[in-house]
């Protein structure tokens, strides 16, 4: 009888995790679309300096993002828990670069970052929901690899912080991942430290190959680790090439990021 009654627990549990994720994403679609269309617009007129401007979106990216996130939790839809959050409050001029096992991996890291540029892939800036927010943001799209450079430059050079995914793309549980070398071309290039962020999912939620209404049959856990900066200098050498730097920082980033997987 007791067993009956856990089991018929978890299924009520898992219906409504079905439910509240499908809430979730239903306001986060609601919340793009309002940001876009209302918020980012006005803040267009009032604000005509592009940085200032750029500056109070990604504020506003943050605080709605840590919104997002806690109505998640709160909701029962995913629990989560930052290790070392303080540390990236702190960080200037520096990539934030981080391992990619789910959908909203972006989403929880910057709703802990203030002021966060970010690359991001050609496909979202032709997304309904997603387009103005990148857009109004200032984000960098990751398309022509010469203008790519300059622009990262040039936003690390004012201090900014830069997020990036090296693997590419969300990564598939239990099969082997590797980094492309974005991440350390640009860090070699412009000499820059890398903060490392590892995120650990249990069970897997909002992988690549499942739908969002796939839901696990326990409460998904996040575990984001913000690791210690990895110093790009030991990897530089006057007499060395920069596509052998790149490869070595590249090898050692991926020993440091996909340990866990």
């Amino acid at each position: 009888m007791g067993k009956k009654q856990v089991n018929i627990k978890q299924k009520i549990n898992k219906k409504w995790r079905i439910f509240a994720t499908g809430f979730c994403f239903l306001l986060f679609g609601i919340g793009g679309l309002a940001l876009t269309f209302i918020v980012f617009p006005l803040l267009t007129f009032s604000l005509k300096n592009d940085k200032s401007r750029e500056t109070k979106v990604q504020k506003i990216i943050q605080r709605s993002f840590y919104l997002f996130c806690e109505t998640m939790r709160i909701t029962g839809v995913i629990d989560y828990k930052f290790v070392g959050a303080e540390k990236l409050k702190k960080d200037k001029n520096c990539l934030i670069v981080a391992n990619h096992p789910s959908l909203i991996d972006y989403v929880l890291i910057t709703s802990r970052l203030g002021q966060c540029d970010c690359l991001v892939k050609e496909a979202i800036w032709h997304n309904p929901f997603m387009r103005g927010v990148v857009k109004s943001a200032g984000y960098i799209p990751n398309k022509d690899p010469e203008s790519l450079l300059e622009e990262c430059s040039s936003r690390l050079d004012s201090g900014n912080v830069l997020l990036i995914f090296p693997e590419g793309t969300r990564t598939t549980p239990g099969k082997k991942s590797s980094l492309q070398r974005g991440a350390a071309q640009i860090a070699i290039k412009t000499e820059t430290d890398l903060r490392v962020v590892h995120i650990t999912v249990t069970p897997s939620f909002l992988t690549k190959e499942k739908k969002w209404y796939q839901v696990p049959d326990s409460l998904p856990f996040f575990h984001i680790e913000v690791k210690e900066k990895i110093a790009v200098e030991p990897f530089m050498d006057k007499n060395r090439s920069a596509s052998i730097a790149v490869r070595k920082l590249n090898k050692h980033l991926s020993k440091v990021l996909l340990s866990s997987q």
